[in-house]
C-alpha cells in the first residue's frame, strides 16, 4: 500500500472512531488449531473469569484463586460478572472470543452444552464450569449437597427440631442443592419438613427482612439455616436489633466463610468452602485444556465443605 493510501484510511479511522472487530478478523484466519497452542504463543493469552456478582466475596474469592493459578502459568485474568443475565453473560463470552481469549471459567447462568460446543467450534477457547457439571465440559464444583447435611446435622445435635431454610431468589442451582442437603438430613432425623423463606437477594438487606418474617411464624424455629453468610449476618443484626438472643433462642448458621463471618456482631458459624481451591481447580482444568487440545479429556473435581463453629450455635 502507498504511503498516500495509508494517510487516507488512518484518517479516515481516526475521524470514524473506529474499532477492529476481532470476531471478522478470526474469520479470515480461521480458529485456532489445537496444534496452534501447544506450539505455544508470542504473547502471553487472557483467560475469561466469568462469575454472576463480583461484589459477592464469594465469587471474588474464586476469581482470585483462578487469577493467581492463571498468572503463575503466564497468563492474564480478566474479571467479568454477569450479574445473574444470561444476555449480559452472552455477551461477556463473545467479549472474550473477539479478544482471542485461550479460554473461559465461567459460572453459567444461561449456558449450557450447546452453547459450550458452539464457543469451541468457533474459537476454539477452553471452557471451564465452576459450581456446575455438564456431560461434556471440564467442571470444579462443591458438593453443596453434603453442606446443606452439615449444617442441618449441626443444628440437630445440638437439640434443634424446629429449622428453617432462608435463602433468595432465584436461587441458583448450588443454592438449591444446599437447602436439599439440610431437607434430606431433617427427614432422615425424623423431624418433619424444613421451613423455608425465600427473599429476593442473597444479601443482608434481605437477612434483615427474613428475620422479622421469621419471628412471625408460628411456632418460631430455633435453628436457622441460611444459604449465604451475607444473609446470615444481616438475619443476626436484625435479631440482635429486637432483643432476641443469639444463640440463646435462634441459633444461625450461614454459608461461605466469608472474611465478615467471624466478625459479625456475633461470630457466625458456617460451612466453609474452599473458595480459592475451587478458583484453582477451575484454572488448572482450562490450562489444561488449551494446552492439550484435541487430546484432552474433561474431569470434573468435587471439594467438600466443612463446618466452622463460631458462636452464633
Amino acid at each position: 500500500m502507498a504511503e498516500a493510501t495509508r494517510d487516507r484510511v488512518r484518517a479516515a479511522i481516526q475521524e470514524l472512531g473506529f474499532v477492529r472487530n476481532e470476531s471478522a478478523r478470526r474469520l479470515r484466519q480461521g480458529p485456532r488449531r489445537s496444534s496452534d497452542r501447544r506450539a505455544g504463543s508470542p504473547r502471553p493469552r487472557a483467560f475469561g473469569i466469568v462469575v454472576e456478582d463480583l461484589t459477592n466475596p464469594y465469587a471474588a474469592d474464586v476469581a482470585r484463586g483462578a487469577e493467581l493459578t492463571l498468572n503463575d502459568a503466564g497468563h492474564d485474568a480478566l474479571w467479568l460478572s454477569s450479574d445473574h443475565s444470561a444476555g449480559k453473560e452472552s455477551r461477556n463470552l463473545e467479549m472474550l472470543v473477539e479478544h482471542q481469549a485461550a479460554g473461559a471459567l465461567v459460572v453459567p447462568v444461561g449456558l449450557d452444552q450447546a452453547g459450550i460446543d458452539r464457543l469451541r467450534a468457533s474459537s476454539g477457547m477452553a471452557v471451564v464450569l465452576i459450581d456446575h457439571a455438564g456431560p461434556d465440559v471440564c467442571s470444579a464444583q462443591v458438593d453443596h449437597v453434603a453442606g446443606g447435611d452439615i449444617a442441618a446435622g449441626h443444628l440437630l445435635a445440638l437439640g434443634h427440631e424446629r429449622l428453617a431454610f432462608v435463602t433468595g431468589g432465584p436461587a441458583p442451582r448450588p443454592v438449591v442443592e444446599r437447602g436439599e442437603g439440610a431437607a434430606r438430613t431433617l427427614a432422615k432425623a425424623g423431624g418433619g419438613e424444613l421451613r423455608t423463606l425465600t427473599q429476593r437477594a442473597l444479601s443482608p438487606t434481605e437477612g434483615r427482612a427474613a428475620a422479622q418474617r421469621l419471628l412471625a411464624m408460628s411456632p418460631t424455629p430455633t435453628g436457622v439455616f441460611c444459604a449465604n453468610d451475607l444473609l446470615a449476618i444481616g438475619l443476626i443484626n436484625e435479631l440482635l436489633r429486637l432483643g432476641v438472643s443469639v444463640p440463646g433462642e435462634i441459633a444461625v448458621v450461614g454459608y461461605d466463610d466469608i472474611e465478615l463471618a467471624a466478625s459479625s456482631a456475633v461470630p457466625l458459624t458456617t460451612i466453609r468452602q474452599p473458595r480459592l481451591a475451587v478458583g484453582e481447580e477451575a484454572a488448572e482444568l482450562a490450562l489444561a485444556e488449551w494446552s492439550e487440545g484435541d487430546s484432552h479429556m474433561h474431569r470434573q473435581v468435587i471439594l467438600t465443605p466443612e463446618l466452622v463453629q463460631r458462636e452464633s450455635t
